[in-house]
């Protein structure tokens, strides 16, 4: 009993001292509180504050000194230091409702500088303040300015929103109409499309109005069928502000270096780029449903509609090909590969008008009309977007006419180097253009380019070319209709081409292509890199005929022609040898054919005279060592092949004394003791893997053997 009475003791002594300890905490707060208070009490600015919110409508503002010495107290602090939240929100408060007339407001509404962020509730009374309709129109101007200034330190949006119809209607205000679009009217309805187009036919084409339609018509181009210039004076323009340069000062004497900040800094020192921005189109949105879940119910009482983010496999999208509710921004497509096979299979066209318009707009905004003329040192997000969309057109084997319409604009300011890759892989992708456009569009741009770029630009580009070559090619063997008269060059579009007109742009490529290879061969001294592009361009050339179904046949030109026959690699030589192989396998086939019916084309004698001419300078040069006898195409002097001091220079470039294939000739007679038939060394040859110098000895050289020597004498088939 004694110990339970000393604990009880001790535990009513710890008690009492905790009782005190408290009792003395709560005395200091209270102290500090009453401190807090007799200090902001004496505060001027907290005493100005509180002037403007007890303040009563209807006070005189001409001669009322006491409102003077406040207002100048608030303009003081506002300029120094910036106001904070609750001072914006008393001041905005006492502005817009006019309590002490025009005059003040003007002014109060010149010194809200916040220090960091905007009230969104002091915005929306605003607004509804600015809605009662007493407030003169330059007024509401100011305050409509006043808003587009801080609209980013706004500390949120959703109220804003909420009220998105409540500001939708200033719209018929026409001195209102073309502040309030650059930030506020961009919830698209159809309504409102009808709106703007009514106000647009009372105003004229306005640059504002225009740009918002232009918006309208990136997420619905359904309801915006108004055709949109490609090229505008800027719509949202960066008004004249009062308050900018205040709210720079604000935040560097703050210490503040946020993105507000800097987007300040930027609009006030660089006003010679003011369309430089951060590539926010390139971004490929997400896969989001266009309808909410409500309005999904609504409609699934009279059609069920399957959202293709809810499609998994090429099995569930089969069985729901007729349902499928398209998402609410078209460029998400373009990273689902089940959304891909939805446009090869369906080839719906209002989803591929929303698409490319929508890709249109981000080539137009981030490549085309930015200040510095497009994306810098080649950046991230410029990467990720051509890439993807080059496997998106990989898949569907075919380019959108957006990125066409694009490349004809950028080639012109491009520099060769900025994005290259992605660049000269769009630009192979093109459909074939017509004859009469194709040198305005393609050629001479791409012509300033090659001769002014790299060898390695060269190589790029003549890639490039082969591959549009092969793309145009395999687009008429596949849409080439049976009568031959007409075919479709683009399963997804309506474009139509007669025969005859695609031969012609077909030719122009070819002989386009001919012309700066001869060139680009001579600048590059017959660099053998450059000569192999050109070489895998004309094995295409070549074989138009009997692989890919197109009457035509186009022989090289002598630039491209000789650089190959004289080249110093076998493998250049031996590629040259082969394409000869199959230029006369296609016109041996074409010939006949054209004896048996009369839809084969009609093969032009100069065609004839130019193949022959080639293989009879190869047989000769190759095989006769007759290379500088007279009507070989390469005729020297007799006085200059002299000067030479070589003895045999008809056999300078015979299969035994060229370049290309001494080193082989010396090892077959180290390997070998004595004479051997001229048979057994073309056989070597043939073993060292040149197939297309075999082909071409088989099907245009016929000989005898000579018991002297071994070599026979040639004669062309």
């Amino acid at each position: 009993m004694a110990a339970t009475q000393n604990l009880s003791d001790s535990d009513q002594s710890s008690v009492s001292d905790q009782s005190v300890s408290s009792r003395s905490g709560n005395r200091s707060i209270r102290v500090a509180e009453k401190e807090r208070r007799k200090n902001e009490a004496e505060d001027p600015f907290v005493l100005s504050l509180k002037y403007f919110s007890d303040v009563e409508a209807g006070t005189p503002f001409h001669g009322n000194d006491k409102l003077e010495k406040n207002l100048v107290q608030v303009e003081k602090v506002a300029y120094s230091q910036g106001l904070p939240p609750e001072a914006v929100s008393i001041m905005l408060e006492f502005a817009m409702s006019l309590r002490m007339g025009t005059s003040a407001c003007v002014r109060v509404l010149k010194c809200l500088i916040p220090a960091s962020v905007v009230p969104q509730e002091a915005v929306v009374r605003a607004v509804v303040w600015l809605s009662i309709g007493k407030m003169p129109i330059s007024t509401q101007v100011l305050f409509i300015k006043w808003v587009l200034t801080v609209f980013d330190m706004i500390d949120a949006k959703d109220q804003l929103r909420a009220i998105y119809g409540f500001i939708f209607n200033f719209v018929t205000d026409e001195n209102l109409v073309s502040f309030l679009t650059s930030h506020f009217l961009t919830v698209v309805r159809v309504f409102r499309v009808r709106k703007l187009l009514e106000l647009q036919s009372k105003l004229g084409r306005q640059p504002f109005l225009l740009h918002l339609l232009s918006l309208y018509k990136v997420f619905c181009p359904e309801l915006v069928t108004l055709s949109i210039p490609s090229r505008m004076k800027s719509g949202f323009k960066n008004h004249i502000s009062p308050w900018k340069s205040a709210l720079i000062a604000v935040q560097k004497r703050n210490g503040l270096q946020g993105a507000f900040s800097n987007s300040l800094v930027f609009t006030h020192k660089d006003k010679t780029n003011p369309r430089k921005r951060k590539h926010c189109h390139l971004e490929f949105p997400d896969l989001i449903p266009a309808l909410n879940k409500e309005a999904r119910s609504e409609q699934s009482s009279s059609r069920r509609v399957v959202p293709l983010v809810q499609l998994h496999s090429f099995a569930q999208l089969l069985e729901n090909m007729h349902r499928i509710e398209l998402p609410a921004q078209m460029g998400s497509l373009l990273g689902s590969s089940l959304a891909l096979q939805y446009l090869d299979c369906v080839q719906d066209e209002s989803a591929l008008l929303r698409l490319n318009f929508w890709l249109g707009y981000a080539f137009h905004e981030e490549f085309l009309f930015c200040g510095d003329g497009g994306p810098s040192q080649t950046s991230e997000e410029a990467l990720q977007f051509l890439n993807k969309l080059l496997s998106a057109q990989h898949f569907l084997q075919e380019g959108f006419s957006s990125s066409e319409v694009f490349l004809y604009k950028f080639l012109n300011v491009w520099d060769g180097s900025l994005l290259r890759p992605q660049i000269l892989g769009l630009l192979s992708n093109i459909p074939v253009v017509p004859s009469s456009q194709i040198r305005r569009l393609l050629f001479e741009p791409l012509m300033q380019l090659f001769f002014t770029s790299s060898l390695f630009f060269k190589c790029g580009l003549m890639e490039c070319l082969n591959n549009m070559l092969l793309k145009w090619l395999t687009w008429h063997s596949i849409y080439a209709l049976e009568d031959d008269l007409d075919i479709s060059l683009n399963s997804h579009t309506s474009i139509n081409m007669t025969l005859s007109g695609f031969k012609d742009s077909v030719m122009e490529l070819i002989h386009f292509v001919g012309r700066l290879a001869s060139v680009g061969l001579q600048l590059e001294g017959c660099h053998c890199l450059l000569l192999s592009f050109v070489l895998d361009f004309y094995e295409t050339v070549c074989d138009t005929f009997l692989k890919y179904g197109l009457p035509l046949i186009v022989m090289p030109p002598a630039g491209v022609f000789y650089p190959a026959l004289f080249a110093t690699d076998p493998v250049s030589v031996d590629r040259l040898a082969y394409i000869m192989h199959r230029y006369k396998v296609n016109l041996t086939s074409a010939k006949s054919q054209e004896k048996v019916t009369e839809q084969v084309f009609h093969i032009s004698r100069q065609t004839f005279r130019e193949f022959n001419h080639y293989v009879v300078v190869m047989v000769n040069c190759l095989w006769n060592s007759r290379m500088f006898h007279p009507g070989m195409g390469v005729q020297l002097g007799e006085e200059l092949l002299l000067k030479s001091n070589v003895s045999q220079y008809g056999s300078s470039f015979d299969l035994v004394h060229h370049p290309a294939f001494m080193s082989y000739a010396v090892n077959f007679h180290q390997k070998v003791s004595h004479s051997k038939p001229w048979s057994w060394y073309l056989e070597y040859l043939f073993t060292q893997g040149y197939d297309g110098l075999k082909h071409f000895v088989q099907s245009n050289i016929s000989w005898q053997l000579k018991e002297d020597d071994g070599q026979g004498d040639a004669q062309q088939r």
